[in-house]
């Protein structure tokens, strides 16, 4: 970190020990971090050391805070200079040696309690997911919520991210989850996005991050990889022969992602996926179009999906009849059923979790 960048650094926590604010500090060294490299994070914590000021032990306590959601060996990064790191992350040890030379009020950093979380659509169609968590200060003063905004189109990739007050959360239309399950949604999401090269994120989610992912793991218990219980909670299969089957097919293409139904990925899976992966009894593909309705009234009954259902679902028995449009994988299927004297009913087909739209 350049002179430059530690003297605004410094500036910055002199006016955030007038502010007395835990959450504002937290947010504040959140922005701080993201922008260390890590080659500069041994340089930076000497320097903060050696400065022994106030102003230095608070940036020290602030990024101890958050350090190991960032900047520690298990996240990815490597820090060279484990004479500064610790086993925690490069600002633990050095942080919590601050923290005693500094107001009470330093001590409650990173000192949270989770008391809620919730889940759902953050737009009709589902292509976004919202997880929330909320927290508070052991003191109980600083009441907030953190959201993270996961696309599902592209794999469930944390895509945008912000801390704000609990009333937020009057604007969403979320429903009460575990936080166990929230909290390990956040950190799958967030740990696709590290892995994906070249993931388009909003620019506001890299000063977020380190906080997010502080956040997620001071929830007990995360459960990874976080389940989701849509299918389970579907009770209106409709009552007609072959209807299962089809719906087996339905619950393999929406795969982790059930909550994403929109008009093109109807379309998709009607005329694309189910032509090239799936074989099915005449039954069930007689029975498609009405479970593919349910399923549509089922995930928000808009109209615009529905439409799409009328529209493609007349085409479905011509496209599965048409051999040319199998993939591989049914192509194989097939030649089996037949090489054992078999017809071309059954259950067969391939993973439709990736399909577009």
């Amino acid at each position: 970190m350049s002179t430059s960048a530690f003297n605004s650094a410094i500036t910055q926590a002199r006016d955030l020990l007038r502010w007395r604010s835990p959450l504002r500090t937290e947010l504040w060294a959140a922005r701080l971090v993201s922008g260390l490299e890590a080659g500069d994070v041994g340089g930076f914590v000497r320097e903060l050391v050696g400065a022994g000021t106030a102003e230095a032990r608070l940036t020290l306590a602030a990024l101890a805070a958050v350090d190991t959601a960032v900047l520690s060996e298990d996240d990815g990064l490597e820090v060279s200079d484990t004479s500064v790191t610790g086993a925690a992350g490069p600002f633990a040890a050095a942080g919590r040696e601050a923290v005693e030379a500094l107001p009470g009020w330093v001590g409650r950093l990173g000192q949270v309690t989770c008391e809620g979380a919730w889940y759902g659509r953050a737009d009709p169609y589902g292509q976004q997911t919202l997880a929330a968590l909320r927290f508070r200060y052991r003191n109980g003063k600083e009441p907030h919520i953190l959201v993270v905004g996961i696309d599902q189109v592209n794999g469930g990739l944390a895509v945008d991210a912000l801390v704000e007050e609990v009333k937020f959360l009057d604007d969403l239309n979320l429903v009460p989850a575990d936080p166990g399950v929230v909290a390990g949604r956040v950190l799958d999401a967030f740990e696709l996005t590290r892995r994906v090269m070249g993931a388009v994120v909003a620019d506001t989610l890299p000063a977020v991050r380190p906080l997010a992912l502080a956040r997620a793991r001071v929830v007990p218990h995360p459960v990874r990889p976080a389940p989701d219980d849509t299918v389970a909670r579907f009770r209106e299969l409709p009552g007609l022969a072959g209807a299962r089957e089809a719906f087996e097919k339905l619950v393999e293409f929406v795969g982790d992602r059930p909550l994403w139904w929109s008009p093109a990925r109807v379309s998709q899976f009607l005329t694309s996926w189910l032509p090239r992966e799936a074989i099915l009894s005449d039954e069930a593909i007689a029975a498609m179009p009405d479970v593919v309705r349910a399923w549509s009234r089922f995930s928000g009954g808009h109209a615009e999906v529905l439409e799409r259902v009328d529209m493609d679902a007349p085409r479905l028995a011509p496209l599965m009849a048409d051999e040319s449009l199998a993939g591989l994988g049914k192509r194989i299927a097939l030649s089996r059923l037949r090489a054992e004297g078999g017809n071309e009913g059954g259950n067969g087909g391939g993973n439709g979790g990736d399909a577009g739209g």
